[in-house]
């Protein structure tokens, strides 16, 4: 949703504006939806590996980590870390947990597509709260958990005692009830505003990302020739282009 988000609303600056937005902000204005046990799984992982090596800490903080020795992105990237409020969207900000993922593959496909978005560009991802206490109680949950996570003895109770296991996450009629809203607010170097929403039924871990996942590859099936996308990791904005989004949004 995120590359997707961004790519939409870059294509309506193009038109529009005849520029790329050089600074795009993302909002999660609403969300509900159960933890995967996988997901969190992945987490711990991450976690693991950086106590057995600091030096991936640096790594792991790179906003263009995915982007090759040679991408020559050099912009300070705002990271959300704690409660913000924001001007643009009039909103306090809690940070979200998916932005240390979600933002490096946005840079990724800037980089991929010779920087359509600008060598300058700049993105960054949190939640919006009803205030500034309850994005200060948010923050404080979530830097809490990351806490406990990190350390051995508490990351075994986590594991053990409250997160759920790989194989575990939502019931199915929980799975049915979920959503999510995301709101994209973009900025070209003149000043001119562009805004995308971006919304999904169902669970976003399992009934969402199954419709995507489900449509990616009917894409490549139907859409896509073994020449169109050669070797390497590819972005859903540039594997797919706007293919992928006309799919999401018929089906």
């Amino acid at each position: 949703p995120s590359d997707r988000g961004v790519h939409v609303l870059q294509k309506e600056a193009a038109a529009k504006h005849g520029a790329p937005c050089t600074t795009v902000k993302m909002g999660v204005k609403a969300i509900k939806g159960g933890a995967s046990g996988g997901t969190v799984a992945s987490l711990m992982n991450v976690l693991k590996e950086v106590k057995k090596d600091p030096s991936l800490r640096k790594i792991l903080s790179d906003p263009y980590m995915l982007c090759g020795p040679d991408h020559g992105f050099s912009a300070r990237q705002r990271n959300v870390s704690f409660a913000t409020y924001d001007k643009d969207f009039g909103r306090w900000l809690a940070p979200f947990v998916m932005a240390a993922i979600n933002t490096r593959v946005v840079h990724q496909s800037n980089a991929l597509s010779g920087k359509a978005y600008g060598a300058d560009f700049k993105y960054d991802e949190s939640v919006f709260t009803k205030g500034r206490f309850a994005a200060t109680v948010a923050s404080l949950g979530l830097g809490f958990f990351m806490l406990l996570a990190s350390m051995g003895p508490t990351r075994a109770f986590l594991e053990r005692f409250v997160v759920p296991k790989p194989g575990e996450g939502p019931s199915p009629e929980a799975q049915k009830n979920g959503f999510y809203d995301l709101r994209f607010r973009g900025e070209t170097d003149a000043g001119e505003i562009v805004q995308v929403k971006v919304t999904g039924d169902r669970d976003p871990g399992y009934g969402s990302t199954a419709k995507m996942l489900a449509q990616a590859g009917i894409s490549l099936a139907k859409d896509k020739t073994q020449s169109d996308n050669q070797g390497g990791f590819w972005t859903p904005a540039t594997a797919f282009g706007d293919m992928l989004v006309e799919r999401l949004r018929n089906n």
